[in-house]
């Protein structure tokens, strides 16, 4: 991509008008409520499911967040999801998997391009599926996602919740050792399930050893964002990272935050020391931009011997810190660690903000925010 830009103090010349899919369920209102104060872009449109379409949003919509309620935008108009009523150049999707497979491409197909936080698209090959501090390249695949389907515009997808507090802390050892071998179980929050998500009747004072769906999840997507960005016959492509995941996701009576258990099989032989240093000296490739939702520590290494934890170390950086500790030497592999993240910020919502922001300061929207 000739137009990608490598550094960047990208402002756009005024804000972006962006829609919201699924605004008003839980993802929807973290994104609102960042966008309402977002210094790049401003909430044009609320779009919701029929029952919701036609009403205010407050009407509309429960709201269950701290602050302002309906982040300010209580009196707008809520509209259906369709690119006729709710066209954007930037459109956000908090949709569930099912309707984010027929709607989504419906405003890539008009020229808005999608950052969505379903998983419907993630493993499509042609679809990038991106943590921007770890492989802003696989951008790359948006020219060919386009040619492929027609589209003017495109999509453009952030992980499961999981996956990004798996991802991180891998990126750093797959760099500097390499994988061979994960194992991981996730001890992960209620606020995943959406609202009203668990019957308190299941959750209080229980773990739930299953979450359907999720184990693949977390088994392949590491993989892909991980993987290399490679140029073939067919246009660029995705060849995965060669390590393999063994998970097990449960869920936990904590309100926000995946806590991450995780074992590693290193391909280079390595000392604690050196793995607390590839963790604690990792450069997020967003560095050389100036994103307003960038960490300003992306991956953070703690050395308290109980630590992280979701209720001390959640909120950092607007959630959208990743903190790993407990590095210890396994008997089985070789080192295990804790990984903890927000799920409904790092895991959604702000991942998909962060994610249009790189997009633009790296030059790849064409002709948005000029």
């Amino acid at each position: 991509m000739a137009n990608i830009q490598h550094h960047s103090a990208f402002s756009p010349k005024k804000k972006i008008p962006v829609t919201i899919l699924g605004a008003t369920g839980v993802v929807g209102q973290r994104f609102l409520r960042r966008i309402a104060e977002h210094p790049w872009f401003y909430p044009a449109f609320l779009a919701a499911s029929d029952r919701s379409a036609g009403k205010t949003y407050s009407e509309a919509c429960q709201w269950h967040l701290p602050g302002l309620p309906y982040a300010g935008c209580g009196d707008m108009v809520v509209v259906p999801c369709s690119p006729e009523a709710a066209f954007s150049p930037i459109v956000f999707s908090a949709l569930d998997a099912g309707p984010a497979r027929d709607i989504e491409p419906l405003f890539a197909a008009k020229g808005a391009y999608v950052f969505s936080n379903a998983s419907a698209f993630r493993m499509d090959e042609d679809v990038p599926l991106l943590i921007p501090e770890l492989n802003p390249e696989h951008f790359g695949l948006l020219e060919n996602q386009k040619a492929k389907r027609g589209w003017k515009g495109a999509i453009v997808t952030n992980p499961n919740c999981t996956t990004v507090m798996l991802a991180a802390p891998l990126a750093a050892l797959q760099s500097r050792f390499g994988i061979d071998a994960v194992m991981v179980t996730s001890m992960q929050a209620i606020s995943g399930a959406g609202y009203p998500g668990v019957p308190a009747l299941d959750i209080v004072g229980n773990v739930i050893p299953f979450i359907r769906n999720e184990e693949p999840k977390v088994e392949s997507e590491s993989n892909k964002i991980l993987g290399t960005l490679t140029a073939g016959l067919g246009g660029l492509a995705i060849t995965p990272a060669p390590f393999v995941v063994s998970a097990t996701c449960t869920r936990v009576p904590v309100i926000d935050g995946h806590t991450l258990s995780i074992s590693v099989r290193l391909a280079a032989k390595a000392t604690i020391d050196e793995v607390a240093e590839a963790f604690t000296l990792f450069e997020p490739k967003t560095a050389p931009y100036s994103l307003p939702s960038a960490p300003e520590k992306f991956l953070q290494f703690l050395k308290a011997e109980d630590r992280p934890q979701a209720r001390k170390d959640v909120e950092e950086d607007s959630g959208m810190r990743i903190s790993v500790g407990r590095l210890r030497t396994c008997p089985i592999l070789d080192f295990k660690f804790i990984s903890l993240g927000h799920n409904t910020e790092r895991g959604a919502a702000g991942a998909s903000v962060l994610n249009a922001e790189m997009a633009l300061a790296m030059g790849v929207l064409q002709g948005v925010g000029e």
